[in-house]
């Protein structure tokens, strides 16, 4: 009995399969280098984070305020965080520790959330600076839940399917974009104390007040809108990393031992870090998408 005749295909088809497969090889690349700075730069704030808070014995200041005066254990608890935060960022940038880093990042930057700006909110929902803080850490935590969809990918049946792969990235997105009017409307409810953060060589102080504030504005219309939503969130993150590093920045110039400033300079990071990561979920949609044609 003769065995089956195989039929192998040609040099030529081997030559566009090798072509298609190393293109296919070379977009995966550029894509994952941009992904791992997001994730480098979100993880080195989270490190940032968990040193200064084990220097020092305590939380993030007024961003990481436990609203309970005599708390038992305080000092204990602050330890605790800042390994969870120190670990957490560590964990984010190993391949073996970087799906288990972003749950454990998700669960820690959630109660951080509900527990320490939620109740703040509930309080006193009239009180602009309310939502600012809620929103500020909102930012962050839409970064670490973009990265617990992406980094569960692979085991997703293991989680709800509304928290990671697709529907986590669109829920973490429109977390991002409903955060940032909160943040935005500050700048007008607060102008004077916005005003004070403008570095003083900058001409008309008010006017870039109003121009950031607005531009969280638009861009979360953009994002809700899809209409240039690629765009609309990476001018926001390059935005706060401008303000990040010209207000906080160059108050580490001024003062690089003071733990106010380093503290302020590592949450306003971790806040534009966390709006790059989201930023970066947009890859392989057009700069100038609107609507459903959003492919590149």
């Amino acid at each position: 009995m003769r065995p089956a005749r195989t039929t192998e295909p040609s040099s030529a088809t081997l030559r566009a399969m090798d072509m298609i497969s190393s293109i296919h090889a070379n977009r995966a690349d550029v894509a994952m280098t941009s992904f791992d700075a997001s994730r480098f730069g979100f993880a080195a704030t989270l490190i940032g984070l968990g040193i200064i808070g084990l220097m020092h014995g305590d939380f993030a200041l007024v961003w990481q305020r436990i609203p309970i005066e005599h708390l038992p254990g305080r000092s204990y608890v602050a330890y605790a965080t800042a390994l969870i935060e120190l670990l957490g960022g560590i964990g984010l940038l190993l391949t073996a520790t970087a799906t288990l880093a972003s749950r454990v990042l998700f669960v820690f930057l959630f109660l951080w959330l509900v527990l320490l700006k939620l109740p703040a909110v509930v309080a006193v929902p009239t009180m602009e600076a309310t939502w600012l803080g809620f929103g500020e850490i909102a930012v962050i935590f839409a970064g670490a839940w973009i990265l617990l969809a992406t980094d569960a990918m692979n085991v997703e049946r293991l989680h709800p399917r509304w928290l990671v792969g697709e529907n986590g990235v669109r829920a973490a997105r429109l977390l991002f974009a409903v955060s940032l009017p909160m943040i935005g409307l500050s700048h007008f409810f607060y102008s004077a104390e916005t005003v004070a953060y403008v570095p003083k060589w900058l001409p008309f102080p008010l006017g870039w007040a109003y121009l950031t504030g607005a531009g969280s504005l638009a861009a979360c219309l953009g994002l809700l809108l899809g209409v240039w939503p690629r765009l609309a969130a990476t001018l926001e993150a390059a935005m706060l990393g401008t303000i990040t590093l010209l207000v906080w920045g160059a108050g580490l110039i001024a003062k690089p031992a003071d733990r106010t400033t380093w503290t302020g300079f590592l949450i306003s990071s971790a806040i534009a870090s966390g709006a790059w990561v989201v930023a970066d979920s947009y890859r392989g949609i057009r700069w100038l998408a609107v609507g459903r044609n959003t492919r590149s």
